[in-house]
């Protein structure tokens, strides 16, 4: 079997595992990039529409409690206080990639995610990264450093294309959503071989299923979506987003469910005022007062019809003229619609997730190296780590903040 040797080897060719081998590359070191898949960065292809929402202007490095979740998610502090929305930004303009802000600090590439992933390539070849694609891992073995024969302690890589020594391995693989790119548990498999705790891994950033038949007055209503604020959980534990609901045949998704997807817990409820900003107590005893319209008719002026008939499809008490509704009906049905309380059976599960919550401990990691404290040479970066931003451009700016610590750091040691 042929042998060779790297300075770093890298498995995982998607966003973090790209930018990290580049960095590392361009550093001095001698890097080897390999992934089971025949394509790179599928996640990085698919997001944003195929447009890959990149970053996010309103991270706040400060305080990134705010737009990440994990055990410790002032572990990420370190790294993208370091490299900033703004250094990636840079790297676009750098490399003529148009882009444009969409809504609430995301960024998009203007025209195709493929025009990242043929930066982030370039950004390797000027490295002098070493790719090996499709290469399966066979297993991987550490050598400690040995006193006697002043060597070092080295990992050997088993794959099919030869077997590879390197001081320094990078688990870059990614998390378990969307098994269909090629999600795999492979990072969560190596880092209990080298004895890293892992925290419970689970869908986020999901769409949210629901009971069949407490869910039939609403399957009809798959398609329509709407703004509204989603919240769960009480006092300091509750997390609310002002964000677009959409129905769907299962449940619910659009931007709302799929935020507060990462904070919601089995069993548990969600609350939805369906008409933001709107007193709707005040709204519905005025009409009353004034007009002669079905209730229907008059909700239907405020949310779109559908949505209106089919809640009052659901109470015969509302299925008149307004005037001649009782107010205790009326308030019900205020109340119902400015807090809509639901609780999911479940999630789409890891085919509709965009992020993996949950991953390699913190506790184990460096959060200025992301070198495992107990393991030398060993790193972890990107989604196999419990750390998941928002929807948003979030979780890119994790990959490439922790790529560009850990790229950093191997250069520095070596």
């Amino acid at each position: 079997m042929s042998s060779f040797d790297f300075d770093a080897v890298v498995l995982g060719a998607g966003a973090a595992g790209l930018f990290c081998a580049a960095q590392a590359g361009q550093r001095g070191l001698k890097v080897l990039l390999i992934d089971h898949a025949a394509k790179v960065a599928e996640k990085i292809r698919i997001s944003g529409g195929g447009r890959c929402n990149f970053t996010n202007r309103d991270l706040d490095v400060r305080a990134p409690h705010k737009h990440y979740v994990g055990q410790n998610p002032q572990f990420c502090r370190s790294a993208l206080s370091r490299y900033t929305p703004q250094d990636f930004i840079a790297l676009m303009e750098r490399h003529g990639i148009p882009y444009e802000e969409k809504h609430k600090g995301q960024l998009f590439a203007t025209t195709s995610a493929e025009d990242i992933i043929r930066m982030l390539l370039a950004e390797c070849a000027a490295g002098s990264v070493e790719r090996w694609q499709p290469c399966s891992v066979k297993n991987v073995v550490f050598l400690p450093a040995d006193a006697d024969t002043e060597s070092t302690g080295s990992y050997q890589t088993h794959t099919d294309r030869g077997l590879v020594t390197a001081p320094k391995l990078v688990l870059a693989t990614g998390g378990l959503s969307i098994p269909k790119i090629g999600a795999t548990d492979f990072g969560y498999r190596l880092a209990q071989q080298f004895g890293l705790p892992l925290v419970e891994r689970r869908a986020g950033l999901v769409p949210l299923t629901f009971d069949g038949a407490a869910w039939q007055p609403y399957a009809q209503l798959a398609g329509l979506a709407l703004p509204v604020e989603i919240s769960t959980g009480s006092k300091k534990a509750r997390m609310a987003f002002h964000e677009d609901l959409l129905f769907t045949h299962r449940g619910l998704s659009g931007p709302a469910v799929l935020q507060i997807s990462s904070y919601w817990q089995d069993g548990t409820p969600l609350f939805i005022n369906l008409l933001p900003g709107v007193d709707v107590a005040q709204l519905l005893a005025e009409a009353k007062l004034h007009s002669r319209k079905l209730v229907v008719n008059e909700l239907a002026q405020h949310m779109p019809t559908r949505l209106a008939e089919a809640w009052v499809a659901q109470q015969p008490e509302l299925q008149r003229p307004i005037n001649e509704a009782s107010d205790k009906a009326l308030a019900k049905l205020a109340e119902q619609i400015t807090r809509w309380e639901i609780t999911p059976t479940g999630s789409e599960g890891y085919k509709k997730a965009e992020v993996t919550l949950g991953g390699i401990d913190t506790k184990a990691l460096s959060q200025q190296t992301m070198e495992c404290k107990a393991q030398p040479g060993l790193y972890a970066i990107g989604e196999v780590v419990d750390i998941t931003g928002w929807l948003g451009g979030y979780n890119f700016q994790w990959a490439w903040a922790s790529a560009a610590a850990c790229a950093e750091a191997m250069a520095a040691a070596d």
